[in-house]
């Protein structure tokens, strides 16, 4: 393998997902259908998208297990406030990782997005 090129992640209701995404959290739309929205993301270094099921989500729990790490050019500290007066619950404190300084938010559905401000 040399690189992952695309992420998607199923979500169980993707109008108030893709609200989330962009009214929330500031992501960018570069295209959306009924099936998906694609955000842009640091000028095409990574794909990201959000999509209808592929299959049956009933009884199913979503997220678990799944961390999706997002390199930010901003200072950490400030982007975690700015997140939480938009109303985004944060899942602890700012850490400090090999990578650099980091904190963690779950989405809808329960998928951990990381944001990194990079070493």
């Amino acid at each position: 393998m040399k690189q992952l090129t695309f992420a998607s992640l199923q979500v169980k209701n993707l109008d108030a997902s893709k609200e989330f995404y962009t009214e929330k959290l500031g992501f960018e739309i570069q295209d959306v259908n009924p099936q998906a929205c694609v955000f842009k993301y640091n000028e095409g270094e990574a794909s990201f998208a959000i999509r209808t099921p592929l299959e049956a989500l009933e009884g199913r729990e979503l997220g678990t297990g799944v961390a999706l790490w997002f390199a930010v050019e901003e200072n950490v500290d400030q982007l975690k406030e700015k997140l939480i007066s938009n109303g985004v619950q944060t899942t602890g404190p700012i850490i400090e990782t090999p990578f650099g300084r980091a904190f963690h938010i779950l989405d809808l559905d329960g998928y951990k997005l990381t944001f990194l401000e990079s070493k």
